[in-house]
């Protein structure tokens, strides 16, 4: 075969390829923002148990947790008493913590966002999600008959401490079993599990998500969706004020 001929096969077979390659990227971004919106919704409420486990101790906070499109999340601890009212405000791109026994507003810097929150197995960024997968990852996706298998790279321009994530999400229902985070070498640092689905306000999801720390053992952390409302007349962009922040309840 002469060697346009072995061109031009080449450049149909590339033509022939794209749109497939094309198509895997997209559906991987839609499953993946359908999932990062399960939970969320145009605007939810939910009541949170989240119940911390080390070798040394185990605590259990009780929480509500307010959100409004993917800029605005409010969260607030209900118990135990030593910790009822702290709460934390995230809008846009910025978070704050307020700590009512000492009457404080303390703002989060971005060199903290993948600090632990209140001592769990959370980063900070997990919590209000400042992250946003499909917008800072390159994402390829792998089918079998009940699961797909999408991997995520961050772009140059994202600032995380993670080389790649992996997300599995069942097929039939469509919902979330797990995400693997691995560092830069390619090592597991940790995992997150999803279990347990069930239909919360008419929709169906995991209710329980554990978070275990591979390079720390005895760790894990376990948050429990107690109910969940979607779009609840009270919450509002008022809500995720800093007046709302430190007000009293």
């Amino acid at each position: 075969m002469q060697p346009r001929h072995l061109r031009l096969l080449a450049t149909l077979t590339w033509l022939l390829v794209l749109p497939v390659a094309q198509a895997s990227e997209a559906d991987a971004r839609a499953i993946v923002d359908r999932m990062e919106q399960l939970y969320r919704g145009e605007a939810s409420r939910a009541t949170i148990t989240m119940k911390v486990e080390t070798p040394n101790y185990e605590r259990t906070l009780q929480m509500t947790g307010d959100s409004l499109g993917r800029e605005l999340a409010f969260f607030r601890i209900l118990a135990p008493r030593k910790d009822r009212g702290i709460a934390t405000l995230k809008r846009d791109s910025e978070m704050w913590n307020y700590f009512p026994k000492i009457n404080k507003v303390i703002k989060v810097p971005p060199s903290m966002m993948m600090g632990s929150w209140m001592g769990s197995d959370f980063t900070n960024d997990d919590l209000v999600k400042e992250t946003q997968l499909i917008d800072s990852y390159h994402l390829d996706m792998e089918e079998s008959d009940d699961q797909y298998l999408i991997t995520l790279t961050p772009k140059e321009q994202t600032v995380t401490v993670w080389g790649k994530i992996e997300y599995i999400v069942s097929r039939e229902p469509l919902l979330p079993v797990a995400q693997i985070f691995y560092d830069d070498d390619g090592e597991k640092i940790r995992r997150m599990s999803f279990r347990e689905p069930k239909a919360f306000d008419g929709r169906l999801m995991p209710s329980v998500l554990e978070m275990q720390p591979l390079n720390k053992e005895g760790h894990r952390t376990i948050v429990y969706y107690d109910d969940i409302v979607f779009n609840p007349p009270d919450v509002t962009e008022d809500t995720f004020s800093l007046r709302n922040l430190k007000s009293r309840f």
